[in-house]
């Protein structure tokens, strides 16, 4: 299968299991999810980039786009294909980093609850 095929699976996946930003997203329990990600990553008015870049805005953000934050090789080639961190996007990353940006730096093995991942992402969404 090709890389172009199995990102196409990927995508089609997300959006029928559920939508990113659900109406029933829980903000307030992304937070608590969150914690797992907060030995690399930030948010908030005074985020700074850590192991991974400080995630304020992602949602809608060109990948490997701050320019502070040295970024993989995977990252970099994802950002001259012009990807773009949408919802359906950051929802098949969180499941599995490895799997969707094969050779990207992230060792966090995913989320593997779907209501997790939607809260987690309204959660990022309060940090425009």
């Amino acid at each position: 299968m090709t890389n172009r095929m199995q990102l196409t699976g990927w995508i089609l996946a997300a959006c029928l299991a559920s939508p990113a930003l659900a109406e029933d997203a829980d903000p307030a329990a992304g937070e608590k999810v969150f914690s797992k990600c907060k030995a690399c990553h930030q948010v908030g008015p005074d985020a700074r980039n850590r192991v991974g870049p400080e995630l304020n805005g992602i949602i809608g953000r060109p990948i490997a786009a701050l320019p502070d934050f040295k970024y993989s090789e995977a990252f970099q080639e994802k950002a001259a294909e012009g990807m773009v961190w949408s919802e359906e996007n950051l929802t098949i990353y969180l499941q599995k980093p490895k799997d969707f940006i094969p050779g990207n730096k992230m060792t966090f093995p995913g989320l593997r609850k779907e209501e997790d991942i939607t809260n987690v992402l309204a959660y990022l969404a309060t940090f425009p």
